[in-house]
């Protein structure tokens, strides 16, 4: 018996510009539009000014009740971990990796975020 394996699709991730800083909210999320590999997707940023890592994207879709609703959620944290609980039925997701706090099987996609400038930059 042989295996075979198929090498990774070459893709070239890029700095794409969302908005400028001005347009975040501190302690608080907004919805982007954003165009990946997989097609179109809704991120939802937010800006935490203050912790090391000021700015995270994650998904804005809500896997539990399917509705883009992330960025409406309520940002605090737990153990000192960023986090945002869906506005729905308030699962808990921390900002860093996506992973769902209730729900070990779920997790939210992430997107590093930079500001260059004034602008805020997604790399997909």
């Amino acid at each position: 018996m042989t295996t075979a394996t198929a090498a990774a699709p070459t893709m070239t991730q890029t700095w794409q510009t969302l908005c400028t800083k001005a347009d975040l909210v501190a302690h608080s999320g907004v919805a982007a539009w954003i165009e990946t590999a997989e097609g179109t997707a809704q991120a939802a940023l937010f800006y935490l000014p203050g912790h090391a890592t000021e700015f995270y994207a994650v998904d804005h879709r809500d896997p539990f009740s399917g509705a883009n609703v992330i960025a409406r959620g309520i940002v605090g944290d737990i153990q000192g971990e960023p986090v945002v609980a869906s506005p729905l039925y308030k699962q808990h997701f921390r900002l860093k990796d996506g992973q769902c706090l209730e729900d070990e099987a779920v997790r939210l996609r992430t997107w590093p975020l930079r500001l260059e400038g004034d602008e805020v930059q997604i790399l997909i």
